[in-house]
């Protein structure tokens, strides 16, 4: 059999990292436009039998973000999260005061539930969509 051609050893492996460390920056890059790290915030139950929180976009952060909420893997509401929230601003947290969201949850069968909040985020002027949770699932239960 001929061969086309031919590296060394050693030529062959800066190849292979050559090609490893374009394709790791070029993943990396991707899924910093589809997960951007800049939004953050908090989401809790509340005993009014609500999920409450805040969520800023600490790369627009006088911009309020849309949040959503899925109870047990489905979907239950979307808002704005522009309520005022002087306490976020007060622990720098953000830098206005209209971060906060309030979702009223909806009738629930008794027993165990989990709640997550998601922050919408758009990519490449609104074609994509994508969805980054805040905070960790909430567990709580219904008496």
């Amino acid at each position: 059999m001929t061969r086309f051609f031919s590296l060394s050893p050693r030529l062959f492996l800066v190849v292979a990292h050559a090609a490893i460390a374009i394709i790791g920056g070029i993943s990396v890059g991707c899924y910093l436009i589809l997960f951007p790290p800049y939004f953050r915030g908090w989401p809790e139950v509340t005993p009014e039998h609500s999920v409450a929180g805040w969520a800023v976009n600490e790369a627009a952060p006088t911009t309020s973000v849309e949040v959503q909420l899925y109870v047990d893997d489905h979907f239950i509401a979307d808002g704005m999260a522009d309520m005022s929230r002087p306490d976020v601003v007060a622990a720098g947290r953000a830098k206005h005061d209209k971060c906060g969201f309030n979702f009223v949850l909806p009738a629930l069968e008794k027993g165990e539930h989990e709640a997550q909040v998601y922050v919408v985020h758009e990519v490449s002027a609104g074609t994509y969509r994508t969805l980054q949770r805040l905070g960790k699932p909430l567990l709580f239960k219904v008496p």
